[in-house]
């Protein structure tokens, strides 16, 4: 048995060979994709999924985007977007040509929108934002219809417009899917598509204040670049349905699926931007970068290599349940690739003078 037929391999490879086999890939060419959100620098968890979305993209002859998720500006910054660059090149991966935005699809996302209002299929909420908390539901009980879930097709039209024109304050209104609030999915029960926020966008400046929601821009995003294998980590397992919701309605000729993986968690390290941010703005780090942090960008200053770290991931390999990984993995990984590459010097740091006399 030769190499290739022995190598085990994860069940996103299997669920790729199969689809390849089986014909049911466009042009048999798998197109994954990494999306982050430019509102932090890449931590150590984000290496498994850059591993894996580009590492696909190799080994099956297909093509990786990168594609940055910026439909929050007011936590983006361009310093996020060239950072995140930075930490997949030093990883040894390259989009080429294939570098998108969410940001690419803000006219269509939008006309995607006021289709949705004119054919009755969602709405403008004046509910606050504790009140649609409130009403939401839990996981036992169904959610309230919103008072404004029987607005006209022509309010909601103008209420819409008048928000992307900048006439009322964030949190006054929000703009709504009209599913079903008995969903025994949270997620499916009326999500919100569109919001009122006055920020300046990293890229688009202040052309909007209405931005989309992630659970809306993200499948239509992978949907327009004719993703093939949406791959996302396990706490977005709930949110499939809306996903698979959100392709459906988008007029495109493509419906990608998503398939969910653990998340990479090691024991002793915080891996969560929104923290990690905290450290940061109170001074108790350098910056992002600071070689304490458990950033890519710190541990390539801690002397970390990028083949250490890609030794790492696959050594914890690819699982549908979650996990801790021991950090001494990691210290072992790059031990073992500093044994290979680092050079032996030996020094006298204090030389005591001897003199030899016969």
């Amino acid at each position: 048995m030769d190499d290739c037929d022995s190598e085990v391999k994860n069940f996103i490879e299997k669920i790729i060979e199969d689809d390849l086999a089986h014909g049911r890939v466009p042009e048999n060419k798998i197109v994954t994709r990494f999306p982050p959100e430019p509102n932090g620098y890449l931590h150590i968890g984000h290496i498994k999924s850059i591993c894996l979305n580009f590492g696909l993209a190799q080994k099956y002859g297909g093509v990786c985007h990168l594609r940055l998720d910026d439909t929050n500006p007011a936590k983006e910054d361009m310093e996020y977007i060239d950072s995140i660059k930075s930490d997949i090149r030093w990883l040894g991966f390259d989009w080429g040509n294939n570098e998108y935005y969410a940001s690419d699809y803000y006219d269509r996302l939008h006309g995607i929108a006021v289709d949705l209002i004119r054919r009755g299929l969602a709405y403008v909420d004046s509910q606050t934002p504790e009140q649609v908390k409130e009403n939401r539901g839990t996981l036992t009980e169904p959610g309230k219809n919103s008072p404004d879930r029987d607005r006209s097709i022509e309010e909601n039209l103008r209420l819409f417009e008048e928000m992307g024109q900048g006439k009322y304050p964030e949190g006054s209104y929000l703009l709504r899917a009209k599913l079903d609030m008995a969903s025994p999915n949270i997620n499916m029960r009326d999500p919100a598509l569109y919001r009122i926020k006055f920020a300046e966008h990293p890229r688009t400046g202040n052309k909007w204040c209405v931005y989309p929601m992630y659970d809306f821009t993200h499948p239509i995003s992978d949907a327009i670049e004719g993703i093939t294998h949406s791959i996302c980590t396990l706490e977005f397992e709930d949110h499939r349905p809306a996903y698979d919701w959100a392709c459906s309605i988008d007029n495109i000729d493509h419906a990608p699926h998503q398939y969910e993986f653990a998340r990479l968690n090691i024991n002793y390290l915080v891996m969560s931007k929104r923290k990690l941010l905290q450290l940061v703005n109170m001074g108790i780090v350098s910056g992002w970068d600071d070689p304490r942090m458990p950033t890519i960008s710190g541990i390539r200053r801690r002397g970390y290599s990028p083949e250490s770290m890609r030794d790492f991931v696959g050594r914890v390999g690819v699982a549908k349940v979650e996990s801790v990984v021991d950090y001494s993995l990691m210290e072992f990984c790059v031990r073992e690739d500093l044994n290979r590459r680092a050079k032996r010097i030996m020094a006298v740091l204090d030389a005591v003078k001897v003199v030899i006399d016969n």
